[in-house]
């Protein structure tokens, strides 16, 4: 069985808390979490932090779960420029790459064969990693315009990785070069490619090129018919998200949020975002970040949006929006236009580059960053969980380290979450890595709470809209069935997880069932194909272990879509903002920082 142990060390007179939480085994198959009963126990209402003894041997700017449980973890030059002393010269970078496994407690650090850093990486259908842009030149940060005002100039390069053979293969670059680019995967397993710097001369490269598994296609511009707002460009690594419509939305970090029509190739505009508001016409939520909310059979998998934090000094708010056929009906909340951003709760502490982490149960782990952006005294270490439910957040406890630029933070297949990084200063980072435990793995007394479980015949693979059989002993005791789309995370925006709640009835029609059948995801607009960890959540609401699930079928038609941009006035403070320079960023207003 393989596991790793969290561990809380001997304190004064305090007892000492021992879980064992082993992560699933590859293949697909479950085990089960054990606590050694001659301990004592604390409660942990707010969960549990813990720092892991292994330290990170590289800077983990891009972190992405895969499904052999190991997590990839990109680097290239890991923000430590070639002038500076002790950086890697490159290429090759020797130790650009790693994979982390945390089922035996090892980091095996691998070469890449170009810079890696400030890439887009997300996950392919067949379980595969695409990476593109990176790191051409360092630039040097300066008020913009000034003679020392050097951008940064990204890569068009492009490679997969392999989880089977855990290595990199370079593919087909894109026409130009993208340095902080998105990548998205589209309802059909193409994966779309969005902004970035380019390979010339540091401007913004703003286009789309999409994959199609062996070739890019042509670019296509960023060009919104936006009234009174001419010349609109993505800022880098544009927060994206693929809706149940087949489109994909841009939310986040500018005010002007839009649409994309992957059938017509057009975008659209859709709303402008309440913040900044006139009382900050130069604000953006940059580095904060922005989640899709879980799609459920019980919200008809209706999608809805929030984003979060950002800015600096940062923001504590939050703002949603509504993007499902209710959301465009003329309501007290939108009383001019839909859809339209609505006011959300307010964070307990200011965030920028912080982080949004959906768990099994639906709700999402918030935190990381700082009130200031890279000052440590201002470190928001106040971790919280927001519940869509509610719409409202509750404390997380406290993780134990300032976590500011280029963190990283993932759910795991334990339910677990893990954080790591932290890189102020170039050629420095925070190497701890941190586990999250949510309360929802412990009983009131602080005791391991027991998980339903997953047979070991559980299937590998299902079809949209088709039922298959879902073994466990648990059957009666099972609240939700939920695909959790494996996370691919840097700059404080995870672009690849997603939360697919399922249909399911009791296998045989009895409480004593020992099965459930459960119905697969209605399309590929909802789940886009791919691997996905499956959670049994119970009525106490803990999850089980994950178990791997490779999501495949008919390709959804993309909807017809009707936007009413003409009917959505374009606010008095925006402030378009030109090409950007890389951290740190102590002067973010005065720069041309996104």
């Amino acid at each position: 069985m393989l596991g790793y142990i969290l561990m809380k060390k001997v304190v004064a007179a305090l007892f000492v808390l021992l879980i064992s939480l082993p992560l699933i085994q590859c293949g697909g198959r479950t085990t089960t979490s054990t606590l050694d009963p001659g301990l004592s126990t604390t409660p942990r209402p707010n969960g549990l932090w813990s720092t892991l003894p292994r330290a990170m041997p590289i800077n983990p700017i891009h972190a992405a779960l895969l499904h052999t449980n190991k997590i990839l973890i990109l680097s290239g030059s890991g923000n430590c420029p070639p002038q500076q002393a002790h950086c890697p010269q490159g290429p090759q970078y020797l130790q650009g790459a790693a994979l982390l496994d945390l089922s035996n407690d090892s980091i095996t650090t691998m070469p890449t064969s170009w810079d890696m850093f400030c890439n887009g990486m997300s996950i392919m259908q067949d379980g595969r990693v695409l990476i593109n842009g990176g790191t051409k030149s360092y630039g040097a940060l300066a008020v913009v315009g000034a003679q020392t005002d050097i951008p940064f100039t990204g890569l068009p390069n492009a490679s997969i990785f392999d989880p089977s053979t855990e290595t990199f293969i370079d593919v087909a670059p894109t026409a130009h070069g993208r340095w902080y680019p998105t990548i998205t995967e589209l309802n059909d397993g193409r994966m779309m490619t969005t902004s970035g710097l380019n390979d010339t001369d540091g401007t913004n490269n703003n286009t789309t090129e999409i994959w199609d598994g062996q070739h890019w296609g042509s670019e296509i511009p960023g060009n919104p018919t936006i009234a009174d707002f001419p010349g609109f460009q993505f800022p880098l690594y544009p927060r994206m998200h693929l809706l149940p419509t087949g489109h994909v939305f841009y939310s986040a970090p500018s005010s002007a949020t839009l649409d994309f029509d992957p059938s017509s190739l057009t975008w659209t505009l859709v709303a402008w975002t309440i913040y900044p508001g006139q009382n900050d016409p130069n604000g953006e939520r940059t580095y904060g970040t922005s989640v899709l909310l879980p799609l459920t059979p019980q919200n008809n998998y209706s999608p809805k949006v929030i984003t979060l934090g950002g800015d600096n000094p940062a923001t504590n708010t939050t703002e949603l929006i509504d993007l499902s056929p209710a959301g465009a009906q003329i309501s007290a909340a939108c009383p001019n236009y839909v859809p339209c951003w609505v006011q959300g709760p307010k964070m307990a502490q200011a965030r920028v580059e912080m982080e949004a982490t959906i768990l099994p149960n639906g709700k999402v782990l918030v935190g990381s960053g700082s009130a200031k952006d890279e000052d440590r005294t201002t470190a928001s270490l106040q971790a919280e969980i927001y519940d869509p439910a509610t719409n409202s957040f509750s404390s997380a406890g406290s993780n134990a380290l300032p976590r500011l630029y280029h963190n990283i933070q993932l759910l795991l297949p334990d339910g677990s979450v893990a954080l790591a990084g932290g890189n102020p200063v170039p050629g420095l980072f925070d190497n701890h890595i941190e586990i999250y435990q949510p309360s929802y793995l412990f009983n009131s007394d602080g005791s391991p709470a027991t998980r339903p479980r997953i047979g070991t015949d559980a299937p590998s693979s299902i079809t949209y809209g088709q039922p298959f059989n879902m073994p466990t002993p648990d059957a009666s005791d099972i609240a939700s069935v939920v695909l959790m789309k494996a996370g691919s995370v840097t700059h404080s925006f995870d672009m690849d997880q997603r939360y697919v709640g399922l249909s399911f009835v009791m296998g045989q029609g009895t409480a004593s069932s020992s099965s459930l059948t459960v119905t697969g995801p209605p399309n590929s607009n909802i789940a886009p194909p791919g691997y996905y960890m499956l959670f049994l959540v119970n009525r106490a609401g803990t999850p089980s272990l994950a178990t791997w699930m490779q999501v495949s079928g008919a390709v959804a038609a993309v909807a017809k879509v009707q936007m009413h941009p003409e009917r959505v006035p374009t606010p008095a403070y925006v402030f378009q903002r030109d090409h950007v320079t890389e951290a740190p960023l102590p002067l973010r207003k005065e720069m041309h920082i996104h």
